[in-house]
């Protein structure tokens, strides 16, 4: 199993929260829901993204000005729509390789901001119909961070506990393999610190390293389609939804694209041994606090 990782809302601008976010894909399943994505990129816009140097990210196909675009003239005819799509991205692209500014129409404009909408919304449907799963911390802009830049945050150590609990219910034997959008260098180096120290260190580490491997992969998210796809589940989950002690406000537009994403989490169980009762266990969670329990403790205590 492979567990694409990704952030939105981390370089503290205008996202509401910060969001880690996180898709498993089973192997038997990924080549096919990268072809149907590049497939949806030629009918939605005629061109794949990548060759107009763009990203299909969330930040650029869901921010408000697409849904402004999208709303100056009704639906467009889809064949229309896809060829003046592709026109406004081809023009936009030779402006970016230093050619002249082009003028674009107000259809292209509109065809544009439809287009991206009903891409997203068949990317996630897409994802729904090839058996991905969904993970998500939601967390606080605010909430206090470990003390020890070594210590691994519990967005991390959460979501690397839901993974746990999800391969064990898939078979006896599955593995987890993960997958990081590159960060810078030294970040890279200073997260592979904090999984070493959780995974070997830890009682509760060393026991989920039995089912993931707890060295990560970096990868480009430009050339990795399955990092793109999360990166969309991040962004449309931090504008478009909020669970219980969530008080920011949503964005409306992007509430549907959060509610597909919502559908695809991974409910577990977990069995009480005090009360005897069953729990469900739910992938996507809020927190307001990142400091492990010995630190959150002796806070409390003073």
């Amino acid at each position: 199993m492979l567990f694409f990782i990704d952030e939105s809302g981390h370089d503290h601008g205008e996202a509401p929260y910060e969001v880690l976010a996180a898709v498993a894909i089973s192997e038997r399943d990924l080549w096919n829901l990268v072809q149907s994505i590049r497939a949806a990129e030629l009918e939605f816009f005629g061109i794949h993204m990548h060759e107009v140097g763009l990203e299909f990210k969330g930040k650029k196909l869901l921010k408000n000005k697409v849904f402004r675009h999208a709303r100056q003239t009704p639906a467009i005819d889809p064949n229309q729509r896809r060829d003046l799509a592709r026109g406004f991205l081809l023009k936009g692209f030779e402006e970016l390789k230093g050619g002249p500014q082009k003028p674009r129409s107000r259809d292209e404009f509109a065809a544009y901001g439809q287009a991206a909408k009903a891409f997203v919304l068949r990317v996630l449907q897409l994802a729904s119909n090839h058996h991905v799963q969904t993970f998500a911390a939601l967390v606080n802009t605010s909430a206090p961070k470990p003390a020890d830049a070594n210590i691994l945050r519990r967005d991390y150590a959460f979501l690397f506990q839901r993974f746990f609990f999800f391969l064990e219910e898939l078979s006896p034997t599955e593995m987890g393999l993960v997958v990081f959008d590159e960060l810078e260098k030294a970040q890279s180096r200073i997260l592979l610190t904090q999984m070493e120290r959780y995974f070997l260190e830890t009682e509760t580490g060393y026991q989920r390293s039995s089912r993931i491997v707890p060295e990560p992969f970096f990868v480009h998210s430009d050339l990795t389609t399955a990092v793109q796809l999360v990166d969309i589940v991040a962004y449309s989950l931090n504008w478009g939804l909020r669970l219980n002690r969530m008080t920011e406000p949503t964005r409306p537009d992007v509430e549907p694209f959060a509610r597909l994403a919502f559908e695809m989490r991974y409910v577990g169980k977990c069995f009480d041994d005090g009360c005897g009762k069953e729990w469900p266990r739910y992938g996507i969670f809020y927190l307001d606090d990142l400091r492990p329990r010995r630190e959150r403790e002796i806070d409390e205590a003073e």
